[in-house]
């Protein structure tokens, strides 16, 4: 049976079980015994169980319930809220207000964080109560958490950017330092639409605050101290070397929970509350995982991602246009596959086209990380839509229709990187010269 027709038979039956309310994780799982017992020769039970154990077992994942224990432990304490009150007085004049900070909270917990469903699911937890109860829109608010949680794998550090420096045999260094700019400008685009949207939409942003003086404004910016002081160390260490990102999680809960009893606002009500809640919140971000490691090994033995980067090398395209077909297919495979796995699995085929139409790989790099942003909100298997789903109760299509004007902004970055790719490459280039 010709590769394409079974792709498109097990995207329409993942449709058929998310439409008709089955768990995604359990809609993932189930498209990929469908693809290994239908359409392969290889034993689905095996891989099964090997990649449930394989996508679980991973040192780096123990970050992820870490980060996401500090979100809650910060939730249910009075941190949260002082946090918001120290940034009010100093975003009160801009439009859009405090909706920045959704913004601002991804891009500075994306560089400590390097997972999009930790940044996503932590300032979700954070930010989103805060800004309901001050009275902002909630479509815009879920619209950007599930496009700005997706900073966490371009803001270095990112498992993503390690992966593809691995498989395209570059510098993990260089390809950590493109992904600054192109991150800030990112954050530029989103909170831009945020000041467009407030500034049409003026009856739904809450009225501003009375002017509030100088010496007040330093006052209210103690309330900022206990969190950025903890941020600030986690990101420090980090970047000193002194730990790891799992072990900067494990830091960073430790301070939240020093920070909620000097604070006054840890109790053992609180304390229990947030660790079944982190435990839920975890339970279903790894199980989502397993279904997603499952249905990834499906695609590769069915060989659907290597027949679509063969067939785009086959095209004989300019540079632009493969550019442009090669968005195309990694879009296609983000409806279906994670950000690693896509790299992984197309990277063998990819990369030398790449080269032979004279791009830089450092620049690909950064490109096809903006292209894994994208496919972590496009359904129907984008995972910062699933975090989000489950965590508000909301439709996914729902959330996804919130993000689509994030999701254009995110397209804006790819073009502005594409016309002037010095974006990507003059950071590297200035810090550790050119390559020869």
């Amino acid at each position: 049976m010709d590769i394409l027709l079974v792709g498109g038979l097990l995207l329409l039956v993942m449709m058929l079980l998310l439409s008709g309310g089955v768990w995604i994780a359990m809609t993932l799982a189930i498209c990929g015994w469908v693809g290994q017992a239908f359409f392969t020769s290889t034993s689905p039970g095996n891989n099964l169980f090997s990649s449930f154990w394989e996508s679980n077992a991973s040192w780096e994942l123990a970050a992820l319930p870490l980060f996401i224990w500090m979100g809650e432990i910060l939730f249910r304490s009075r941190l949260s809220e002082e946090m918001f009150e120290g940034l009010r007085p100093w975003l009160n004049r801009v439009p859009g207000r405090l909706m920045h900070t959704t913004i601002l909270g991804c891009g500075i917990f994306g560089s400590v964080s390097g997972s999009s469903a930790a940044t996503c699911a932590t300032i979700s937890k954070v930010a989103l109560p805060e800004l309901l109860k001050r009275g902002y829109s909630e479509k815009l608010a879920l619209g950007s958490l599930a496009t700005a949680g997706t900073l966490g794998i371009l803001i270095p550090p990112s498992i993503t950017m390690v992966v593809y420096a691995v498989a395209a045999d570059a510098s993990i260094i260089r390809i950590f330092l493109a992904g600054f700019l192109p991150g800030f400008l990112l954050m530029a685009l989103f909170s831009g639409y945020i000041i467009w949207w407030s500034l049409r939409n003026p009856d739904q942003v809450p009225p501003a605050d009375p002017p509030t003086g100088f010496v007040e404004k330093i006052r209210l910016s103690g309330n900022l101290i206990p969190c950025g002081a903890l941020i600030v160390f986690i990101v420090w260490v980090l970047i000193a070397g002194y730990a790891t990102a799992t072990e900067c999680a494990a830091y960073g809960v430790v301070g939240s929970l020093a920070l909620a009893w000097w604070s006054k606002s840890l109790t053992w009500k609180s304390f229990c509350e947030g660790l079944m809640g982190t435990t839920r919140t975890s339970c279903m971000i790894m199980f989502i995982l397993a279904g997603a490691s499952f249905l990834t090994k499906t695609m590769a033995f069915t060989g659907i991602p290597r027949e679509l980067a063969n067939w785009v090398d086959a095209m004989h395209l300019s540079p632009y246009m493969l550019i442009g077909v090669l968005t195309l297919v990694y879009l296609v495979l983000g409806t279906a596959l994670d950000g690693i796995s896509m790299i992984v699995l197309t990277s063998a085929v990819v990369l030398p086209m790449i080269q032979k139409a004279g791009f830089d790989l450092v620049w690909f790099g950064i490109f096809i990380v903006l292209l894994v942003e994208i496919a972590e909100v496009t359904p129907p298997v984008g995972f910062n839509l699933f975090v989000l789903q489950n965590m508000t109760g909301k439709d996914c299509n729902t959330i996804a229709r919130a993000a689509i004007p994030y999701f254009i902004c995110l397209v804006v970055c790819i073009v502005l990187i594409t016309v002037f790719p010095q974006i990507v490459t003059i950071l590297p280039d200035v810090v550790m010269g050119k390559e020869k």
